[in-house]
């Protein structure tokens, strides 16, 4: 399908969620699985930040004035998600879990290694050297992580939008809400940074080289958070997570499997890849209509208009 069928005007949807009836253990008896997706609460809300921070700044190379429009619509809805999962940590603190150590490491990630200050061995490659070239060239890097980020945002956000398990498993209806709702968002505005580092430079070797660093980073921001989560849990003994914990529940359905997330690589890096190949807009749209927490929002808004 091609990008303008699947161009949608995008909105920030202000949602809220109430969390004093969610569990420690919001899938039943399965704290891996749990602590796993709750990463993306320690995650994603620096990260978005520094996705709209990055944004901003790259708002006056834009020539084109419908993907300008696209831009502008992705900042507010990340801004929007990267508040709502923040909103969760008071949650998980009244649980006995702080979540402290690990996302002060998150936002040292974000804020200073992805900084805009330029690395200093940027002036060495950057021929000839020169501070505007250098810095130029960092938020070029910088525009193309975040659509190699986005490739698995809207990968994750498709399976959540997918994954019955969790309801047969009996997960928390707010939390499953909270994660479907940002799915359905992120497979919403899926093209958008991939469509804007395309426009910014779009060089298939600087695709590569952030795609391998994204996916590094990921990989081992993530293991990391589950392995802190599980550490750290009050109510468990001994806690430990594992890359053969995350496979089992994959296979259970619980999880993205480990198969399905090596087959995105592929994709990705194909040069005829395009992500509104990837998930369904009717989909993400259909759940945006009928989510709790986005038509709450919807209800607000034309009152208070």
């Amino acid at each position: 399908m091609s990008n303008k069928q699947e161009r949608v005007p995008l909105k920030a949807r202000k949602v809220s969620f109430a969390w004093d009836g969610t569990p420690l253990h919001w899938v039943p008896g399965d704290p891996i699985t749990t602590h796993t997706i709750n990463v993306l609460h320690l995650l994603l809300p620096a990260g978005e930040r520094w996705f709209v921070h990055v944004y901003k700044q790259v708002l006056p190379y834009i020539r084109d004035p419908q993907l300008r429009e696209d831009v502008l619509g992705f900042i507010g809805q990340e801004a929007m998600h990267s508040q709502a999962h923040d909103e969760v940590l008071p949650y998980l603190r009244e649980q006995g879990l702080d979540p402290t150590p690990y996302t002060a490491q998150v936002d040292w990630f974000f804020e200073k290694l992805l900084g805009d200050r330029t690395p200093p061995l940027l002036n060495a490659w950057v021929v000839p050297p020169s501070p505007g070239r250098a810095r130029r060239w960092w938020l070029l890097e910088r525009v193309a992580l975040i659509a190699a980020i986005e490739h698995y945002t809207a990968f994750l956000g498709d399976w959540v939008l997918n994954a019955e398990e969790l309801d047969r498993r009996g997960a928390d209806p707010t939390m499953l809400d909270l994660l479907r709702w940002h799915g359905a968002e992120e497979v919403e505005h899926r093209s958008v940074a991939f469509d804007l580092f395309m426009h910014l430079d779009g060089g298939y070797r600087r695709r590569v080289r952030t795609w391998a660093a994204a996916f590094t980073a990921l990989v081992f921001l993530w293991q990391r958070g589950a392995r802190f989560f599980m550490e750290n849990d009050p109510t468990l003994i001994d806690g430990k997570a594992t890359l053969k914990d995350f496979y089992v529940r994959g296979r259970r359905g619980t999880l993205p499997t480990v198969e399905d997330m090596l087959k995105s690589i592929p994709r990705y890096l194909s040069r005829a890849y395009h992500p509104s190949q990837e998930g369904s807009t009717e989909q993400a749209l259909a759940y945006l209509a009928t989510s709790p927490a986005a038509s709450a929002a919807e209800r607000y808004e034309k009152g208070a208009g």
